[in-house]
C-alpha cells in the first residue's frame, strides 16, 4: 500500500545563542528526520537570525529556518516527536501546502522575467584641487 506524498512546508526557531556549527547540525537533525521517514527536502530557507517577537524560554533572538519537502502523512508524527525532543528548537509549525497555491507560485516563478544582476559602474575619484581643501561644487555654476 502506497502513502500519498504531499508537500509540506515546516518552520521552526532555532535558539540564536548557539554557533553557526551548532545551528547546522539541529537543521540537519531535522532533515534526516525527513528523509530517514520517506520524505525528500525540496527547499531549505535559511532566514537567519531575528529577534522575537515576544520572549520564548526567556530567549529574545531566535534563527528561523524554513523547510519544503514532500512526503507522506506519517513523517509528520516522526517530525513533531523531534522537535518535541530537540530543546535546541523553541518553536516550530508545519503546514500543508496546497495544490492550487503550488501550481500559482510555479506559475508566477515561469512568468517572472530574468534579471541578470547589473554590472557595477566604474567610477574613478575625482583629482585632489590644488589647495588641499575640497571643491563645495562638483559642476561649474551656470551663468544666468
Amino acid at each position: 500500500m502506497s502513502s500519498i506524498h504531499r508537500t509540506y512546508e515546516t518552520t521552526f526557531i532555532v535558539n540564536a545563542s548557539l554557533d553557526d556549527a551548532q545551528v547546522e547540525a539541529v537543521v540537519a537533525r531535522v532533515q534526516e528526520t525527513i528523509t530517514k521517514n520517506g520524505g525528500t527536502i525540496k527547499a531549505v530557507n535559511k532566514w537567519g537570525r531575528k529577534r522575537l517577537a515576544y520572549p520564548i524560554n526567556k530567549r529574545t533572538n531566535g534563527f528561523y529556518v524554513n523547510l519544503e519537502f514532500d512526503a507522506p502523512g506519517t513523517v509528520l508524527a516522526h517530525l513533531e516527536r523531534a522537535y518535541t525532543l530537540d530543546e535546541m528548537i523553541l518553536r516550530n509549525l508545519t503546514l500543508v501546502l496546497e495544490k492550487k497555491a503550488l501550481a500559482a507560485r510555479a506559475a508566477a516563478l515561469a512568468a517572472a522575467p530574468v534579471v541578470e544582476p547589473a554590472a557595477a559602474p566604474v567610477t574613478t575619484p575625482a583629482p585632489a584641487p590644488a589647495s588641499g581643501r575640497e571643491p563645495l561644487f562638483t559642476e561649474e555654476p551656470k551663468n544666468a
